[in-house]
């Protein structure tokens, strides 16, 4: 009896150390938009940013966050809006982050704070000849979605033969229905809709190097864009990232979603024009 109650009190006492190294992993003081929360703008553009079908918060960069949440012990609040209004909900103060491929750009720098980069964002030639060289663009009508990082050098090098689209989703209707010969977009997301049937006879590749278009040579690295005080939040979230990188859990949630590991191989931070 006496053997069993030292047992049991011992149980007891390492189940109560074990609950308290946990709680002092958890980050105390850090502040967010609401206290205990982490409240992120989401996006919908699948794989990297959408609310699934149990009304959670999903895809690439959504399952990061919530991995991230769960290391720094708070609670995701998603804040859906519209892709136009995510940046502006941070600077504002609304959402603590916001989800949804974003690159760290000089000029996102200049009003906001990043993460560190999470992966890589390639250029990617749409076309029904499998082609990956910027050549094979002149001359062509070619579609592309405004925002990106190639698009002034595209301006440059095609003309009025280069169309700019709102979304990714207008664009490939009028690559289908044959409106345009070539699109250019982020690779990633036309690779996994091709590894799952949905391209139809839409071939995707990774834009060869060129050096009109430099977006080809050097991809955009990703990363969460974050209120520009938020100092210690920032320094809390690239933490956990760090834990996540080590982890491989990276490359495990790129992998979820299709993406091959070497998306994860950002090389040194750096802010693109």
């Amino acid at each position: 009896m006496t053997s069993f109650k030292h047992l049991l009190i011992g149980a007891v006492g390492l189940a109560m150390a074990g609950s308290a190294s946990f709680a002092q992993d958890c980050p105390t003081g850090l502040e967010t938009v609401r206290e205990g929360t982490l409240t992120v703008a989401v996006t919908t553009f699948a794989p990297y940013s959408f609310m699934d079908a149990g009304n959670q918060l999903s895809g690439i960069d959504g399952d990061i966050v919530n991995a991230i949440a769960e290391k720094l012990c708070l609670t995701v609040a998603p804040l859906v809006v519209d892709p136009a209004a995510a940046i502006q909900s941070v600077i504002a103060g609304r959402a603590d982050l916001t989800t949804g491929d974003w690159y760290r750009t000089v000029e996102r720098s200049r009003v906001m704070s990043f993460s560190d980069p999470i992966y890589l964002d390639s250029m990617g030639i749409y076309s029904r000849s499998g082609t990956a060289k910027v050549e094979d663009l002149v001359g062509q009508k070619v579609g592309t979605v405004q925002g990106y990082l190639w698009v002034a050098s595209l301006q440059e090098l095609l003309g009025d033969d280069l169309q700019l689209y709102p979304s990714s989703v207008n664009l490939q209707q009028d690559l289908k229905s044959g409106r345009i010969d070539f699109a250019v977009d982020g690779a990633a997301p036309g690779q996994i809709a091709m590894q799952r049937g949905e391209m139809g006879d839409l071939k995707v590749a990774i834009s060869e190097p060129d050096e009109r278009v430099p977006a080809s040579i050097q991809p955009a690295q990703v990363g969460f864009p974050m209120n520009r005080n938020a100092d210690g939040l920032v320094e809390a979230v690239n933490g956990a990232l760090a834990q996540l990188k080590d982890e491989g859990r990276i490359v495990e949630f790129l992998g979820k979603y299709g993406l091959g590991p070497e998306f994860a191989e950002v090389g040194e931070p750096r802010l693109v024009e």
